[in-house]
This record gives structure tokens, C-alpha cells and sequence, in this order.
């Protein structure tokens, strides 16, 4: 009893090409969907307001302390009276010394140069 040793390859063969049709038609049939969503699509979130202090307690408060007095990064108690908001916004988004750049999103660049320009 001899088998063809060509039919397991014709097998898998045939599988593989009906899967790909399934494949797709499947993606045909999602084509509206995935348009909505390069759209946006439906929001189901809105966009939190941003807080400055709670941006700072979240993500700063490891280098420039609980209460401002520095640690690892300077201290930022009079910083309003160092620099000006705009000076505040270059070092926000380009760093300075061991501060990385980018940090803040940009979109609240603005916002947190201004919180942080009233600590005076």
C-alpha cells in the first residue's frame, strides 16, 4: 500500500488557500469599520482636563520633591521669580542639565509653564 507523498502537501495547500478567501472577504466586509476608524470613530472618552499640580505630583515629584525643595533636580520654590513662563515652557520642552526634554505633552506645555511661573 503505497501513498502519494504529494497529498498531505495538497491538503495543506488547498487549506491554505480557502483561508486566505475567508481571510479576505472578512476584510471586505470590516473595510466601512475600519474607515470609521481612522476617522476617530465613535468617542466613547472625553479627554480629561489637564491638572498642572496633579501632572507634577504624577510624573515630577521624584527629582523636585514633595514640596518643591529639589533632590535630585533643582528646587523649583521661587522658580515664577527665576524665570519667566516662556523660559519655564523652552526648559519644559527642551530640557535642561540632567532634565530630559518633553516631558509634558505639548498640548499642555502652556498650562504647566503658567502653574509652574506662580510658584513664586
Amino acid at each position: 500500500m503505497n501513498r502519494n507523498p504529494l497529498i498531505p502537501f495538497f491538503i495543506i495547500m488547498a487549506f491554505g488557500i480557502v483561508l486566505t478567501f475567508v481571510l479576505s472577504f472578512k476584510g471586505l466586509g470590516d473595510a466601512k469599520e475600519m474607515a470609521e476608524e481612522k476617522k476617530g470613530g465613535e468617542k466613547t472618552e472625553q479627554a480629561a482636563e489637564f491638572n498642572p499640580e496633579q501632572f507634577y505630583q504624577q510624573t515630577c515629584v521624584s527629582c523636585h520633591g514633595q514640596n518643591y525643595e529639589g533632590g535630585v533636580g533643582p528646587s523649583l520654590k521661587g522658580v515664577g521669580g527665576r524665570l519667566s513662563a516662556d523660559q519655564i515652557k523652552d526648559v519644559l520642552q527642551n530640557g535642561r542639565g540632567g532634565m530630559p526634554g518633553g516631558l509634558v505633552p505639548a498640548e499642555n506645555l502652556d498650562a504647566m509653564a503658567k502653574w509652574l511661573s506662580s510658584l513664586k
